[in-house]
C-alpha cells in the first residue's frame, strides 16, 4: 500500500485565495508539496497557480455539488495521493451584540466556518481511509477557546468547529489519521477583518498600536510543521497568538 506520508505528498487548501490558506499553498509548494487550491475566485486562484504550480480548483463549499466535484477532482489527480486536507476557509461578518444579533450573519458564519469545513472533511475522508490514513487540519481560531463582546456569533461558529476536531479524534481512534487543530489569534491578513468590519479604516484600527500581529506566513509555518512531524505525533490543538496578545481582549497596544 503507498505510503500516505511518503514525499511526494499532496494537500488540499481551501481558502486559498488569501490570507492564511493563500500562504499555506505557498508554502507547502515552495517545500515540495503537491496542492490542490480551493476558493470561490477563480482569478485568484489562477494567479496564484501560475505563481507556485498549485493546481487551482474553484469552489463554493456551502453547496454540496461543488464539494463534490472538488473532492472528485483532489482525490483523482496523477502522481502523489491526496494525504493532508487543511481547512482555513471561514471568515467573520459583523461585531453584533447578542441583543443586536443578525440572524442572517449567524448563518452565513456557521454555513462558511462549520459546515464547509464538515462538507468538505466528509467528502475527503474516505479516500484517506481508503489509501491508508492522511491527515485533517482545521484552522479555526482562539475564538473557539473563549469569547469577547461582539464576538458572539463568529465564536459559536469557532466553537463548533473545534469540536468537529476534536469529536473526529475521538471517532477515528485507532484509525492512520491525523487531526490537528490550530487556533490563531490575532493574524493580520488583507481581509479578515475588512470583511467582518466593511471598512479599511476600522480593519486598520484593529491592528493600532499592537507590535507584530501573527501574520499568515506564520500559521502557514505551524500547518506545515504539524504536517511534517513523524507520523505518530498528533498535535491535538496548538494555540498561537503574537506576543502582544495575551487573551481575546488582552492586548498590549502602544
Amino acid at each position: 500500500m503507498t505510503d500516505p506520508y511518503a514525499h511526494p505528498r499532496r494537500a488540499l487548501v481551501s481558502g486559498a485565495s488569501t490570507g492564511i490558506g493563500e500562504e499555506t499553498v505557498r508554502l507547502l509548494r515552495a517545500r515540495g508539496w503537491e496542492v490542490v487550491a480551493t476558493a470561490r475566485r477563480r482569478d485568484r486562484l489562477e494567479a496564484l497557480a501560475a505563481e507556485t504550480g498549485c493546481e487551482p480548483f474553484a469552489a463554493d463549499l456551502t453547496q454540496d455539488d461543488d464539494v463534490a466535484a472538488l473532492a472528485a477532482f483532489a482525490t483523482s489527480r496523477p502522481g502523489p495521493p491526496l494525504s493532508a486536507l487543511v481547512n482555513v476557509a471561514g471568515g467573520a461578518l459583523g461585531m453584533d451584540s447578542i441583543a443586536d444579533a443578525d440572524v442572517g450573519r449567524w448563518q452565513a458564519m456557521y454555513a462558511r466556518n462549520v459546515l464547509a469545513t464538515l462538507r468538505l472533511t466528509t467528502a475527503v475522508l474516505p479516500q484517506l481511509r481508503a489509501q491508508g490514513g492522511g491527515d485533517v487540519v482545521l484552522i479555526s481560531s482562539t475564538a473557539g477557546h473563549d469569547t469577547y463582546p461582539g464576538g458572539g456569533g463568529y465564536v459559536a461558529a469557532k466553537h463548533a468547529e473545534r469540536v468537529i476536531a476534536t469529536t473526529m479524534r475521538l471517532e477515528l481512534v485507532g484509525e492512520p489519521i491525523r487531526v490537528i487543530d490550530i487556533a490563531p489569534g490575532m493574524v493580520r491578513t488583507p481581509e479578515f477583518s475588512l470583511n467582518r468590519l466593511g471598512s479599511a479604516e476600522a480593519a486598520d484600527a484593529v491592528y493600532a498600536g499592537v507590535d507584530e500581529p501573527l501574520t499568515a506566513g506564520d500559521v502557514a509555518e505551524a500547518v506545515a510543521w504539524t504536517l511534517g512531524l513523524p507520523r505518530h505525533v498528533n498535535i491535538d490543538s496548538l494555540v498561537m497568538r503574537p506576543l502582544a496578545q495575551a487573551s481575546n481582549t488582552v492586548v498590549a497596544r502602544r
